[in-house]
């Protein structure tokens, strides 16, 4: 084999790697931005919520920290006597109709998932949580998010997946 043929193979070889870790970095750098919540395909087998008419943003930035906010409910009416004077039930109708979270993430291209480490979340007992999704990019513009757990201590198979979130990227 002549050194040239030897060369090239060797620098084929070395590259591989990078060219494995640049694509990593490629998926994981399309989830930074802002997206908006525009459907919610059917029901959370963890949290079946009830959603009506929802509304959301998650924000992923390039630090590797996250936040989601999801409006539940699309009608969230005020409280008829002011914001610090609410009834209990309309306290209980507020905190039932929308919930949000932030922490860290972290993307897995090879699995296709993304996990998001909650650090805070609206709902007690929900701190320190590890929110793992399958992902799905449609275009550059369009991001499905499917929960992996079961809600059952099983896992959903990703093609089996019913509960999907469909995001839109925010432009300016």
């Amino acid at each position: 084999m002549s050194r040239a043929v030897i060369s090239k193979v060797v620098t084929f070889v070395c590259l591989l790697p990078l060219s494995a870790s640049a694509q990593k970095d490629i998926i994981a750098k399309k989830f930074v931005g802002a997206w908006k919540l525009v459907s919610v395909q059917g029901e959370d087998p963890v949290f079946p919520l009830g959603y009506d008419h929802p509304s959301g943003m998650i924000i992923y930035d390039t630090s590797g920290w996250m936040s989601a906010q999801i409006a539940v409910k699309g009608d969230r009416k005020p409280f008829a006597s002011g914001l610090n004077s609410g009834t209990a039930e309309e306290k209980a109708a507020a905190f039932d109709s929308y919930f949000g979270y932030y922490g860290t993430y972290t993307v897995d291209s090879e699995k296709k998932t993304v996990t998001h480490h909650v650090v805070n979340h609206s709902w007690p007992g929900r701190r320190g949580v590890d929110n793992v999704r399958w992902f799905e990019f449609q275009g550059s513009d369009l991001l499905i998010l499917m929960p992996v757990s079961d809600g059952k201590g099983g896992i959903v198979e990703r093609n089996k997946a019913t509960y999907r979130l469909v995001w839109q990227r925010v432009s300016k």
